[in-house]
């Protein structure tokens, strides 16, 4: 079998593709992918593992949508959905909210209240840092929702495959994954997503590895 032999489902090399190893876990949570239309990770890209897995995850593909519902493609309530972006929280907020993995404001940097409602859903933006920032400009609606802080538990599981620009930066995957369990989905959610990507980066190595001329002994 070639090399570049291609699975149907997810168009990555059959070598690393995971297909055979993603588990369908329900969540009450939606997830939305906001794509940069030039993020064409085909091989490690994270999204197409997220969708596999997740039957909430929706991707949107492009530059600017008009408001959340535009992008959702249904009627949504801004006021119950949240952006994952880097924000200051306000000076009021705790030391120790401040030291948590995830945590969730309010527009105005404030921790998001637990008589608040439940969160309908949660807004990513896939791409480099850079290609993050333009969907961020982009779209004045994003200022409308909450946001959610992510201070990664751990470094990305990338490693040598794919290095992140900073120590603190993780995959679309790796970020929904610490996500999901601060709004009360199952900590296995977490466990299972990233199973399923350290699948995928050891394929990788594995068919670096295979793809390597070997040395003639002397």
């Amino acid at each position: 079998m070639s090399d570049e032999t291609r699975c149907a489902r997810c168009a990555r090399k059959t070598a690393v593709c995971v297909c055979d190893r993603a588990e369908v876990l329900p969540t009450r949570t939606r997830v939305l992918v906001l794509q940069h239309p030039q993020e064409d990770d085909v091989e490690f890209g994270t999204v197409p593992l997220l969708t596999l897995s997740l039957p909430r995850t929706q991707v949107a593909v492009g530059l600017s949508w008009a408001s959340l519902a535009h992008a959702v493609g249904e009627p949504a309530d801004p006021s119950r959905w949240a952006v994952l972006y880097p924000t200051k929280p306000a000076d009021d907020v705790p030391a120790d909210a401040r030291q948590q993995p995830v945590l969730v404001l309010d527009r105005k940097g404030h921790v998001r209240p637990p008589t608040a409602p439940a969160l309908d859903g949660i807004v990513v933006l896939d791409g480099t840092w850079s290609q993050a920032k333009t969907l961020w400009w982009r779209n004045a609606w994003l200022l409308k929702l909450d946001r959610v802080v992510l201070t990664p538990r751990e470094p990305s599981i990338y490693g040598r495959v794919r290095r992140e620009p900073r120590r603190e930066y993780v995959s679309t995957l790796e970020a929904v994954a610490d996500v999901l369990p601060a709004l009360g989905e199952d900590e296995a959610v977490r466990g299972s997503l990233r199973k399923l990507m350290r699948t995928m980066v050891q394929r990788a190595r594995d068919a670096h590895d295979a793809a390597r001329p070997s040395t003639p002994g002397r």
